[in-house]
């Protein structure tokens, strides 16, 4: 069976959503993980969650990526084991070295929560293959530290080995400046290493799974964890 590990750091607060999302899309039972945990549980898949680990009180991410529990994080990442990092997550990915980059202020210097629309970029990633390329969905946001940037060197080998999982749009799938909510470069609005088991993206797809939320665009993130377990398991 599918086994799924969330990571709870003090301030997070989409742990529990994250939780009831995997269980409802997958059925796998989910291990709440505290960051002072020495190692995380044999899992199919982690997922770091949304929220304000550490209350954000340096550079969002930087005092979680030295939990204790991100050593086992990053031992177990860099061995092939699929880690989703959402918001908060995706910033912790970051400041620990599993993703590049880096996520600073919005341009606005604003906290913004909303729905944005995303174009699917990348379609063989283990947390996008149940998306198709090119497809535009929709899932919430909610950050003040959201633009992701990256030097030259760097953006340009993402474009070019095709790790820009999710870029920000419109409703028609075109990229442009004023439907980018935060200023992130190239519209990232999420990337993969170079395996593409780790991927790390800003909106919210646990808050927009099921009719009952408003939308079911986010679920495929995690069906695709399930079409990856079933072909690791051959």
């Amino acid at each position: 069976m599918l086994r799924a590990s969330v990571i709870v750091f003090p301030g997070s607060n989409c742990d529990r959503d994250m939780k009831v999302a995997i269980e409802r899309i997958t059925g796998a039972p989910v291990n709440m993980v505290w960051h002072g945990d020495a190692a995380v549980p044999s899992s199919d898949f982690i997922v770091l969650p949304g929220g304000f680990s550490y209350g954000d009180y340096l550079r969002c991410g930087a005092m979680a990526a030295h939990s204790p529990i991100m050593r086992d994080v990053i031992a177990k990442a860099r061995g092939g084991t699929p880690v989703l990092g959402v918001c908060n997550g995706f910033q912790i990915l970051c400041e620990s070295g599993l993703l590049p980059g880096v996520l600073m202020r919005n341009r606005s210097l604003k906290f913004i929560c909303r729905d944005v629309h995303l174009r699917v970029e990348n379609d063989s990633s283990y947390f996008t293959r149940a998306y198709r390329k090119g497809q535009v969905v929709r899932f919430p946001i909610a950050h003040a530290e959201g633009n992701y940037f990256a030097d030259d060197e760097t953006l340009a080998r993402l474009e070019g080995e095709g790790r820009v999982v999710l870029r920000y749009c419109d409703e028609a799938g075109e990229v442009s400046d004023a439907a980018n909510p935060n200023g992130a470069r190239n519209s990232i609005a999420g990337i993969a290493d170079e395996t593409g088991r780790i991927v790390g993206m800003m909106p919210h797809p646990e808050r927009l799974y099921e009719a009952a939320l408003g939308g079911t665009d986010g679920r495929h993130v995690f069906e695709s964890a399930v079409v990856g377990f079933a072909e690791a398991m051959g």
